[in-house]
């Protein structure tokens, strides 16, 4: 295939997959299913058509003709779920005439992000539902990243759209009493996604790599339909400002740690594109987690400029965002910081307050509280502190730093 119509279909299936899903489900009794199989036909076909017979001036409509051919014919063929065939048959005829006609049809992908977010959707598939309707993933690129064969990811999925169908779950943005809980679910979503792919990078598990662009893609989708909302905007800062420092966190094979990376290989445009939309986040006035968090990097990020990181503003910011959230993730950065603006010794006793739930399972609590004990002179504690977050490492690559940092 030619590099222009790889590029067209690519296109095609970024801009107007999830476009044209969330449309016809949202008209078609919420059978996702249904919308994905006709659509999954029409973009094969495109796949076996378009390199010889070029593709075409309007593909939106070439893949809906396309697909509502292939949904007659499967009528034909099977009278099962001919109520809901019969409404996806009308869908496509409607949005059809609306791309025929020259005219946008509504673009329903932010109430898709909410129907995979409503609580009658299994916990654990809801993330992986709007990596597969959204962005287009099959069940084989998803399963890795979330620990689980594709079999019962496949399973899952199926499940969930199922549920979405049959429970009449309707394609609406929520009533203003349900959206904190939905949108910050579909957020919590993507974030999620992008610290599996991030995790991932350093990794060589197949189609996982680049889980963590996905994520950015969507967090994008997301901004573009929200774009007034500055949780949305600080969750795209935060994954931008992470993201530009991906080709910095590996060295020959060896994992290199934040504070030790080399900043001229960060990727400056994202960092440009990170600050940018955290200082519109920043005009709404409305501080939250996302923003916080996008802070904490942006000054990680200014070390590439000063040479030097300001620890003092990483622990008031650290400060804010744990009355934000309880994570342990923010906890454990606000040790750091107290041990870099106060000293080890603070830091320690800073570890030390962290109520005791997951922490036995919990690696970065381990390399933090081995990093301290080696700072102190304590190394009977390093070394056991290191044995136990060694054990808790499986990229082998984090697990050779940790080795390399025990002291002998």
């Amino acid at each position: 295939m030619d590099a222009i119509t790889h590029q067209a279909i690519d296109v095609s299936a970024r801009h107007s997959y999830a476009q044209l899903l969330a449309f016809l489900a949202s008209r078609a009794g919420g059978d996702v299913a249904g919308a994905e199989d006709a659509l999954s036909e029409a973009f094969a076909a495109a796949l076996q058509q378009w390199p010889s017979q070029g593709v075409p001036d309007k593909p939106e409509a070439w893949l809906l003709q396309t697909a509502r051919r292939r949904l007659i014919d499967s009528q034909r063929r099977t009278q099962r779920h001919a109520r809901h065939m019969d409404a996806l048959t009308h869908a496509l005829a409607a949005a059809q005439a609306a791309v025929n006609s020259g005219h946008d049809f509504p673009d329903e992908r932010l109430k898709l992000l909410f129907v995979c977010a409503h609580p009658a959707i299994d916990p654990a598939a809801r993330t992986p539902l709007m990596l597969q309707t959204v962005l287009g993933l099959e069940a084989e690129r998803i399963a890795p990243a979330f620990l689980t064969s594709a079999a019962t990811m496949s399973q899952r999925l199926v499940r969930a759209k199922t549920k979405i169908r049959d429970a009449g779950i309707p394609f609406a943005v929520p009533e203003s009493s349900e959206w904190p809980e939905r949108q910050s679910f579909v957020l919590d979503a993507i974030y999620a996604a992008f610290t599996t792919g991030w995790e991932d990078t350093l990794s060589t598990a197949a189609g996982t790599h680049d889980l963590a662009e996905e994520a950015i893609w969507l967090a994008r989708v997301l901004v573009h339909l929200l774009p007034e909302e500055p949780e949305a905007l600080g969750l795209l800062a935060l994954l931008l400002h992470c993201h530009a420092r991906r080709a910095a966190r590996l060295s020959a094979g060896r994992y290199v740690p934040l504070l030790e990376q080399d900043p001229a290989l960060w990727d400056h445009a994202l960092i440009t594109q990170a600050e940018t939309v955290l200082t519109l986040a920043a005009r709404r006035q409305s501080t939250g987690r996302f923003q916080l968090e996008a802070a904490v990097q942006s000054v990680h990020a200014q070390r590439a400029h000063t040479g030097e990181t300001n620890w003092q503003a990483i622990a008031r910011l650290y400060e804010a965002l744990i009355r934000q959230t309880p994570a342990l993730g923010a906890r454990l950065g606000h040790v750091v910081a107290v041990a870099k603006t106060r000293g080890a010794a603070a830091g320690l006793a800073a570890l030390d307050d962290l109520p005791t739930g997951t922490l036995q399972t919990h690696q970065p609590y381990w390399a933090t509280r081995a990093w301290l004990l080696r700072e102190l002179g304590d190394i009977a504690g390093a070394r056991a502190a290191y044995s136990r977050a060694i054990g808790l490492t499986e990229d082998a690559s984090v697990r050779a730093f940790l080795m390399s940092q025990m002291p002998p």
